[in-house]
This record gives C-alpha cells, structure tokens and sequence, in this order.
C-alpha cells in the first residue's frame, strides 16, 4: 500500500509539472518569454565567458548581458555559458543581439522539453538533458541543457549552476589542444560528448543498485526490497525518456549539412552517436534485469508462501484423523465399547501416536515433507 501511494504521488507530480507547462503559456502568442521550471528567486543570471583562438584565451565571469555583445562578430570561438533561463531580460538581450528566431528563446525558457534538434538559417539549436545522481536523495535527477551554435559562437543555458562541463573547460585552457585549433563545431561536440559520457558515470552507480538489490533477492527478500525495485524503476523511466530521443538529436546533427559543421568533425560526431547507442543498450538492458529481479522478488514470496503453506497443511492433515478419533471418544454416550476399559485412555493414545508418525513417514517417502 505504501509503495502504491508513492507511485500515485510520483505521476501526480510529474502530471503537475506538465499542466504547470501547459497553464503558464495558455492563451500567449507564439514566441513569448514564459519561464517554465522549478520556481527561483530573483537573482541575476551568470554568464561564463570563453573567448579562444589557438594563440588566446580570454575568461571571465559577468552578471552584465552587454559585456558579451562584442564577441558575436569576433573571428575566435566564443563560448558563452549561461546558468539562470528565468531571467527573461537576459534571454530576450540575447535573442535580440544574435538574431535568434522567437520561437526558439520560448523553447529554452521550458525545462520540460524533449531532447531535440531544430536548425534555423543562422542557427542550429539542441535541447539535450544534462543527468547526475542525487546521493543524498538516492535519485536520478535531470537538468536541461540548451544549446545554440552559430558562426564562431556557441551559447549553452543552464537552469542551475553546476555542469559536467570541467573537462572541455580544461582542454580549453591547454594551449595546444585540439579543441583550441578547431572551430566552433568541434566544441559543440565536445560539450555533447562530455553530458553522454556522464551517462555512464550514472549506469554504472544503477549497475551497482542492482547487485545490491539482487544480492538482497537472493539473501533476504524483504518489502523493502521491492520498494528499491519500484523506486529505480522510476529512474530508469527517467533516463530511457532522456536517452531515446538523444539518439535522434546526434543521429541528426552527424547528418546536418550546416555550413557550420565541417567534414572533419562528422567522424567525431559519429563518435557520440555510437555512444548514444551504447548508453541506450545499457538502459534496456538494465531495464530487462530489473523486470527480472521483480518477477524474481514474486516468486520468491510465493515459493515462501507455500513452504508455509505446505508446512501448514502437513500439520493440519495429521491432525484429522486424530481429531476424528478424539471427536469419536468425545462424544457423550453413556454406553460406548472400551469406555470402562482400564487400558483404554492409553491405547487411544497409542493408536494417535502411531497414525501420526505413519503419515509423517509416508510423507517424507513421498517428498512432501
């Protein structure tokens, strides 16, 4: 019951968040700034600035959206990494400066899209889901990343601060890496390839749940037990929705004949296809052995059932006959045979003892006991 009200709590929550998605634009025009994500308080949005060439790296950090305008023409690689889509004034400076269509600054305003892949004529946009491991809430959890890849400038957004983006920072940084002699193209790979392969820092963490929970099976089944079944069920259901359509969003760009891909870069972009394909494997197949582990978990109760059953069963038909013949000399009549009989109390007792080690003997030569 208890599991049943946990599930009934977790769609309730995720059929909220979809009409909150829906109600808040009802009624707008087409192109409408309307935020749609967990609520924030008024703070400013932080831009990350990366400004390279193979020669020059420029870096810094700004809450002013106008410091950023001056790399949109510049013949380096900008990078533009901004936490903080609530702020609609930043958003709307942004999609006014660099020309973005309208339609898709609403899309990055709402966290709840599917990954997807849209090319305009001046842009091309993603929406790809950026996935961790909550430890102290033992949970998946999720978090949208947009990104915007145009003439020598790439623009990511991020609800919340914090990324898996470190190590395509650090390559930045190095001066002879290939990400500094490459274009903007190659960094938008880079940033891809970095969220996938934090996909199987998290199929590797459900890997070790479910040896636990297999390990619990085999050991000591409990309902707690299939409590951890049904709650990462869930997380699988949140990163197969995740993953599948991220297979399309890659299939795609590796395909997508933009001027602002180059062929040398295709290989690499069929590189993190593969492994989109890799990761989607590893979902299904842990989804297979966790369906496994559930019907596991049944019949295992329903094999302890019935040893309980048959142990209670066993007791009960032994008892019959000797309940038959203690209901016979229970009876109230005052003639009966062997009534007055001094051995008789004794006898009755003996005949009860040797019908009950009869029928145990005979049970344990037929294996039912």
């Amino acid at each position: 019951m208890k599991e049943t009200n946990n599930n009934k709590q977790f769609y309730s929550e995720k059929i909220g968040k979809l009409l909150q998605s829906s109600s808040k634009k009802a009624g707008k025009p087409p192109g409408s700034l309307v935020y749609v994500g967990k609520e924030k308080e008024n703070n400013k949005a932080v831009i990350e600035i990366m400004d390279y060439s193979p020669s020059k790296l420029t870096e810094h950090k700004t809450n002013n959206v106008e410091e950023v305008f001056k790399y949109r023409d510049t013949k380096t690689v900008s990078w533009l990494n901004i936490t903080g889509i609530h702020d609609k004034d930043i958003i709307k400076k942004i999609g006014e400066h660099y020309k973005l269509h309208p339609l898709l600054l609403e899309d990055l305003m709402n966290t709840r899209q599917r990954p997807k892949l849209e090319v305009y004529k001046n842009e091309i946009f993603m929406v790809i889901k950026m996935i961790y491991y909550n430890e102290e809430k033992q949970q998946v959890e999720t978090e949208q990343v947009s990104l915007i890849m145009g003439k020598d400038f790439l623009i990511s957004f991020l609800e919340d601060p914090g990324d898996v983006f470190d190590p395509v920072r650090i390559r930045i940084r190095e001066n002879k890496s290939k990400i500094r002699n490459a274009s903007v193209d190659f960094l938008t790979y880079a940033l891809i390839d970095a969220v996938i392969d934090n996909y199987f820092v998290i199929i590797e963490r459900i890997g070790e749940l479910l040896e636990n929970i297999e390990k619990e099976l085999i050991e000591k089944p409990s309902p707690e037990t299939l409590n951890k079944i049904y709650s990462l069920k869930r997380e699988l259901i949140l990163l197969r929705k995740s993953v599948w359509p991220l297979r399309d969003v890659t299939g795609s760009l590796q395909k997508e004949t933009s001027p602002f891909i180059k062929e040398e870069t295709r290989n690499y972009l069929r590189d993190i296809y593969d492994h989109t394909l890799r990761v989607t494997d590893a979902v299904e197949t842990s989804r297979d052995l966790l369906s496994g582990m559930l019907d596991l978990y049944m019949s295992t109760m329903s094999n302890r059932l019935n040893e309980v059953m048959k142990v209670l069963t066993i007791i009960t038909t032994i008892f019959i006959p000797l309940s038959f013949i203690a209901g016979i000399y229970g009876m109230n009549f005052k003639h009966m045979p062997e009534l007055e009989s001094f051995y008789g109390y004794p006898s009755v007792l003996a005949v009860m003892f040797i019908i009950a080690i009869g029928m145990i003997i005979y049970f344990k030569k037929k294996k039912w006991a």
